[in-house]
């Protein structure tokens, strides 16, 4: 082999392995790739059956009535402030309404 020949493929040998290493580099101008859409990354097979989490309906209607229930009693207790009273037990039941609505909306919107 002669030495102009022996030097050009030292050199394009050097220039492939450069652009081999060089697929991660950030180019300017040119935006990185998106994001995968799967959120998984294919782990899991297509026809898996992914975990769903399951709504007790029972549960759920017991929490609505006891919502219901306590939601009714307000306008009374309110209707006391106007006079002047609070009823010890109406800031409880905001909380107890607050805390049985965001369950029944975890419950029902995952």
């Amino acid at each position: 082999m002669t030495k102009p020949a022996f030097l050009s493929t030292i050199l394009l040998v050097c220039v492939l392995s450069t652009g081999a290493q060089m697929k991660d580099v950030y180019i300017p101008g040119v935006p990185p790739p998106p994001p995968p859409l799967d959120p998984d990354h294919g782990k899991t097979a297509p026809n898996e059956r992914k975990l769903q989490r399951r709504v007790d309906p029972v549960k759920l209607q017991r929490d609505a009535d006891e919502l219901a229930r306590t939601a009714q009693t307000i306008p009374s207790d309110v209707a006391n402030i106007s006079r002047g009273t609070l009823p010890k037990d109406t800031i409880q039941k905001l909380k107890e309404i607050e805390k049985l609505s965001k369950r029944l909306r975890t419950e029902l919107n995952p």
